[in-house]
């Protein structure tokens, strides 16, 4: 059961929030718990909006923020993100099932991805002190300077989603995924 009461409906959600919230239902279909747990915050909501709005546009694929999602649910031991990210991985960004269970070790069946998703799991679990070497690898395989970037706010906008899921014990609306036991 969740910590923070999450508003069962957009109009239970505060005023500020629920034009946010139908833009959310507008993009997909509906409002999962998370985001009507994050609107008891508009200003939080609108934060957490704007940076994914903006992060869309950026020049990494979804199937690899996708990845690096999955990842860092892994890492950070949120169950509600892992949940989530794997039913998004297969169903919007097409990743097998194969890819999801890579993507929740760290890794990558895909070579080039692989890179993005390593440093990305990296950089969750060292805190960002990463090596010189780690910053070469990643941009040996193809990362330019406004992805690796682009890497390190996707794994700062999940950690902060996996934290408030996890604060909060978000009740999960996706099938639910058992978290690996080593994460």
């Amino acid at each position: 059961m969740t910590r923070i009461p999450t508003p069962a409906t957009i109009e239970a959600a505060p005023a500020a929030a629920q034009p946010m919230l139908e833009a959310v239902k507008k993009q997909l279909g509906s409002v999962p718990n998370m985001f009507r747990l994050i609107s008891n915050s508009p200003a939080a909501l609108e934060g957490y909006l704007g940076l994914s709005t903006a992060l869309s546009k950026g020049k990494l694929a979804p199937q690899t923020r996708e990845r690096i999602a999955l990842a860092i649910a892994e890492i950070n031991g949120c169950s509600y993100c892992a949940s989530a990210h794997s039913y998004l991985g297969k169903n919007l960004a097409k990743l097998d099932d194969a890819e999801i269970a890579a993507n929740r070790n760290g890794t990558s069946n895909d070579i080039r991805a692989d890179a993005a998703v390593r440093f990305a799991a990296k950089v969750a679990r060292e805190r960002g002190h990463v090596s010189e070497a780690d910053v070469v690898a990643v941009k040996a395989s193809g990362y330019d300077d406004e992805q690796v970037i682009e890497i390190v706010m996707h794994v700062a906008l999940n950690t902060w989603t996996n934290l408030i899921n996890e604060v909060a014990k978000t009740d999960i609306d996706f099938p639910v995924i058992t978290l690996n036991k080593a994460a």
